[in-house]
């Protein structure tokens, strides 16, 4: 099934039961509107005057892909250089990286290509990557253009590319709702190459780059055969 075919539904941010749960990571420049991104996407909230991340932020975005819920779990990440080696530890075990830059700042963008090379040294090799440029709303300052965003995202095999604005609300939601469908359909795919090959379980719970998480009683079912 491709993704276009692929029915959701938003679900609160407090909603309790999930079938999948993915961890992501947003990272990018100190004051590209990461935090504000994520606010906006998940409790549709926006502040001028937010305060820069220390160290890190945790929410959820919940979705209904067709009939699984998935529960994203959303590390928003501190900027500063200070905190590097604490946001790094933040890489592993991440089903999917949001890469942020400014469209008003050029040093921001110039910099996506130093978190682009923390993301594939640090994390798993099929972590999936998105680039954002956000802050739209900015047009008349823009001084990164969509090619060369678009450029950037071909050029480095990066899986998806989209421009938002935290303050109006233009596609940050769209952000998540793009993730989700994309880790749902690789795991869909995962699962069926599995059982070309048989005995899918123990393909899927000894793979060291499946970041899924299904439900607490598959968790207690990964852990009593020993898996990683």
């Amino acid at each position: 099934m491709s993704q276009a075919e692929l029915s959701y539904e938003l679900l609160p941010e407090n909603y309790q039961d999930y079938d999948m749960s993915f961890k992501l990571i947003v990272i990018g420049d100190c004051g590209v509107g990461k935090s504000c991104l994520t606010a906006k996407a998940t409790k549709n909230y926006f502040e001028d005057n937010y305060k820069s991340t220390v160290g890190f932020e945790f929410c959820t975005f919940n979705i209904k892909i067709n009939d699984k819920t998935i529960k994203m779990q959303i590390w928003d990440t501190c900027g500063q250089e200070a905190y590097k080696s604490l946001i790094s530890s933040f890489y592993r075990n991440s089903s999917l990286a949001i890469l942020v830059y400014s469209i008003d700042n050029y040093e921001s963008f110039e910099n996506i290509k130093l978190w682009l090379n923390e993301v594939k040294t640090q994390s798993n090799p099929d972590i999936k990557i998105f680039l954002i440029g956000n802050k739209i709303d900015l047009e008349e300052k823009r001084v990164i253009t969509k090619e060369m965003a678009e450029e950037f995202k071909n050029n480095n095999k990066i899986n998806y590319f989209l421009e938002t604005s935290a303050k109006t609300g233009f596609n940050a939601k769209n952000v998540f709702i793009e993730a989700a469908k994309q880790l749902y359909q690789e795991q869909n795919n995962y699962k069926e190459r599995a059982q070309k090959i048989g005995n899918s379980d123990d393909i899927m719970f000894t793979n060291p780059t499946d970041n899924l998480k299904i439900n607490d009683e598959e968790l207690n079912y990964r852990k009593k055969k020993g898996c990683c």
